[in-house]
Parts: C-alpha cells; sequence; structure tokens
C-alpha cells in the first residue's frame, strides 16, 4: 500500500465538500423554520461541526472502523486517533489514514445535524448538545461500522451495498427522526396553525450547497479519482436533476403550481436516494432513480399532512424514505461492469439492502428513544411552551436574526419576548399608518387650480 498524490487530494477536497453540506443544511433547514427560531435552527446544524468532530477523534472513529470486535462494533485501538497518520489503512489504501478518518468525520458530523429538522422550532438546546455526543458515539458510530467498517451487513457480512451512506446516514437519520417526533411531539398549535418558511432564498441557497457537496459525499466515497468517482459524480447530478422535475410536476398537477421550495426538496430527495447507488449504477440508472426518489418521496410528504404529522420539515419523507427507496433500487440496479467492487442487482442483492435497511433502522429509532428518554430526566429536551411561543432565538440563545424594526424605532425585547413576526407586522402597520397619514394631508392642501 503505497499513498498516491492525486488520490489523496481528490479525498481531502470532499472532505471540504462535505464540510461545507452542514452550513448549506444550516440555511436549508434556517429558511424554512419561523423567523422567530432561525438563528437556533441554524445553530443546532453548526453546532455539530464542533462536538462531533470532538467526540470522533476521541472515540468515534474507532468504534466505526477499529479492528472488528465480532461484525458489532470496532476496538479502542484508535481512540484519540492513535495510528492514525500519515500511513494508508486497509479502508483506502491509496490516501493516509488521516484524510480517510477526516473524510468520515463529515459523514458523521452531518447526519445527526439531518434529525434536527423533524423536531425544529422545539428543542432545549444543552438537551440537543447532550444528544449529539451520545447519539455521535452510541448509534452513528456501531452502524457505520456494521456497514462501513467490517461489520455483519456490509461486504465482511451479508453483502449489502451502501457506497456513499443511503443507510448509514440517511435511513440512519430518518429513522432517528421518526423516534425524536414520537418522543418530542406535535409543536404548539400544530397543525391549525401556519407554519410558513419565513425565508424562500435561504432554501434555495441551502439546497444548493447541500447539491454542491454532495458531489463530494458521493463521488469522494470512491476514495480515489478515477473513473468510479467520475460515474458517481454524474449519477449525482442527474438523479437529482430527474427528482427535482418530477417533484414539481407532480406538484403541478396536484396543487396546480411548481414551487421554488418543491424544485429544492425534489432535489434534496434525489440526492438522497442516489447515494447508496452513485458508485454502482449506470446514468441511465441514476435517471430512474431521481423519477422514483422524487415520486415516492412527494408522495410521503403529502401522506404527513393527511396523517397531520409533525415532522417540521420533512425528515422523514426524504432522507427516512428516499434513503429506503435507493438502498432498494442499488438492489435492482447495481452493476458489477461499472464498479468490479459490487455486485449484479437481484432479488438476493434486494433482500440484503431490505436486511441493512431494516436493521439499522430498528436499531437507531430504539436507541434514539433510550438517549432522549435518559436526556430528558437531566434537563427536558423539550422547550417550554413560553419558551416556544416566544422563539428559540430569544429564548435559547439571548439573540434575535432580523433588526429590520429598529431604524423604524421599533427595536424592542432581546431576551424578554421578542417575536420577529410581530415586529415585522408593527413595522408595516406604522408604514401604512404614515402613507395614509400623509396622503389625507395632501388632499386637504389646495390645488394649485383653485
Amino acid at each position: 500500500m503505497s499513498v498516491v498524490a492525486g488520490d489523496t487530494a481528490w479525498v481531502l477536497v470532499s472532505a471540504a465538500l462535505v464540510m461545507f453540506m452542514t452550513p448549506g443544511l444550516a440555511f436549508f433547514y434556517g429558511g424554512l423554520v419561523r423567523s422567530k427560531h432561525v438563528l437556533a435552527t441554524i445553530a443546532q446544524s453548526i453546532v455539530a461541526l464542533a462536538v462531533v468532530s470532538v467526540t470522533w477523534v476521541v472515540i468515534g472513529y474507532t468504534l466505526a472502523f477499529g479492528k472488528d470486535a465480532g461484525g458489532l462494533i470496532g476496538d479502542l485501538g484508535h481512540v484519540g486517533f492513535a495510528g492514525v497518520g500519515a500511513d494508508p489503512s486497509a479502508w483506502a489504501p491509496t490516501v493516509p489514514a488521516s484524510a480517510f478518518a477526516t473524510f468520515q468525520l463529515m459523514f458523521a458530523v452531518i447526519t445527526p445535524a439531518l434529525i434536527t429538522g423533524a423536531v425544529a422550532e422545539r428543542l432545549r438546546f444543552g438537551a440537543y448538545v447532550a444528544f449529539l455526543v451520545a447519539w455521535s458515539v452510541l448509534v452513528y458510530a456501531p452502524v457505520a461500522h456494521w456497514v462501513w467498517g467490517g461489520g455483519f451487513l456490509g461486504a465482511s457480512g451479508i453483502g449489502a451495498l451502501d457506497f456513499a451512506g443511503g443507510t448509514v446516514v440517511h435511513v440512519n437519520a430518518g429513522a432517528a427522526a421518526l423516534a425524536a417526533i414520537v418522543f418530542v411531539g406535535r409543536r404548539r398549535g400544530y397543525p391549525q396553525a401556519a407554519f410558513v418558511p419565513h425565508n424562500v432564498p435561504f432554501v434555495v441557497l441551502g439546497a444548493g450547497i447541500l447539491w454542491f457537496g454532495w458531489f463530494g459525499f458521493n463521488a469522494g466515497s470512491a476514495l480515489t479519482s478515477g473513473g468510479v468517482a467520475a460515474g458517481a459524480f454524474l449519477a449525482t447530478q442527474l438523479a437529482a436533476a430527474t427528482a427535482m422535475l418530477t417533484w414539481i410536476g407532480l406538484e403541478r398537477l396536484r396543487h396546480r403550481h411548481a414551487s421554488t421550495i418543491g424544485a429544492a426538496t425534489g432535489a434534496v430527495a434525489g440526492l438522497v436516494a442516489v447515494t447508496p447507488a452513485a458508485g454502482y449504477v449506470t446514468p441511465l440508472a441514476a435517471l430512474g432513480i431521481g423519477v422514483v426518489a422524487g415520486a415516492v418521496c412527494f408522495g410521503a410528504v403529502e401522506l404527513k399532512h393527511r396523517l397531520r404529522f409533525d415532522d417540521s420539515l420533512d425528515v422523514v419523507g426524504i432522507h427516512l424514505v428516499g434513503g429506503v427507496v435507493g438502498a432498494l433500487l442499488t438492489g435492482v440496479l447495481a452493476s458489477a461492469a461499472v464498479n468490479p467492487a459490487g455486485v449484479d442487482g437481484g432479488l438476493v442483492q434486494v433482500a440484503r439492502q431490505f436486511a441493512a435497511v431494516a436493521v439499522s433502522g430498528a436499531f437507531s429509532f430504539t436507541m434514539t428513544l433510550a438517549i432522549l428518554a435518559v436526556i430528558d430526566r437531566v434537563v427536558p429536551v423539550r422547550v417550554a411552551a413560553d419558551d416556544e411561543d416566544t422563539g428559540l432565538d430569544a429564548t435559547q440563545h439571548g439573540e434575535t436574526a432580523y433588526s429590520l424594526g429598529e431604524r423604524a424605532g421599533v427595536w424592542r425585547a432581546t431576551t424578554d419576548g421578542f417575536d420577529a413576526d410581530e415586529e415585522l407586522r408593527t413595522l408595516r402597520e406604522q408604514i401604512v399608518t404614515e402613507a395614509t397619514r400623509r396622503t389625507i394631508e395632501a388632499l386637504r392642501e389646495p390645488s394649485p387650480l383653485d
């Protein structure tokens, strides 16, 4: 095994791209919530960069990629990144072990951040930080080991395929999101009150950053800069494109309009679904994955509204459903001609994919419930009702995202009952009142023709 400079450069660039996805997720989620919760929502993604980086180096990496212990977990040989240096590892024989471990770190960061969208607008920040530590060590690391680190679900076990994280990232996070919804409960006023995204340009910006970073997520998972990476890059683009077109087409049929949010959401659904398949399928297969993912995830989100199921930002409908769809379609469409490290699709491979999804999802759901229950005994996971009404930005962080009312003299509280929506309504009323006053004064003035 020897280090190849081109492969190392590609893996490091890909790691940076995947890191950039977490701020992209922050904007995507931040734009979808109400204005009084935007900073809290963004903070939940950003703080994962710090918390999970520490847990990964201290213990997470060795649990995921340490020497296998009975197919269930890695040993403690790499605690504190011991032995993770310039020499290659068995997982990536042409890049330094430190580059591979750093690349995997970025996956570990974004996965728990995905969960927050399901329970947006109601999580206590301190409890969430504790959850990050526990979940990344007790749930993410074991599942990563089972599929990628020599455990019983991956190539060394039953042979399930997961090129870049359909099971490890999306099914894992989606199942955890479902558990969090069950534990935390609905937002106050849901579904009667209007929960309208406060900043659609943020949503589009976030989706664009996610799409851009996803090339590192998928193509980087080849761990070399060769043909498999190029194929995964193309598959990523094609699935996102067809999923977007499918989503807005269905939206047009169903609701008589194609929304910008729908376009962004559809693209993300395609990116999720192609993730486990990207390095194993042909371009035509990637187009098909996008179509199916766009349709199925659209249906899942529509069903959520009928069931009055408060998945705030559609994490279950996109990541859990999209991850399952992608994993199963990988079993159908994988081709050894595309990637000799894979297999040809068929019923046997579909069964393997289903087993990996079922086991990982059940484990994540159960463990997430247990972690939340333990944390809730120490510090409440959900904020108080008054804090939720006031807004998490003010009550959890002592700040507000927007000061649009300040110049008009309507800036009021910082931590005591601030509501950005109310401030904007007040500002609009003042503007209308002033415009009305000036109009009346103008009408009272004598005309030059009199």
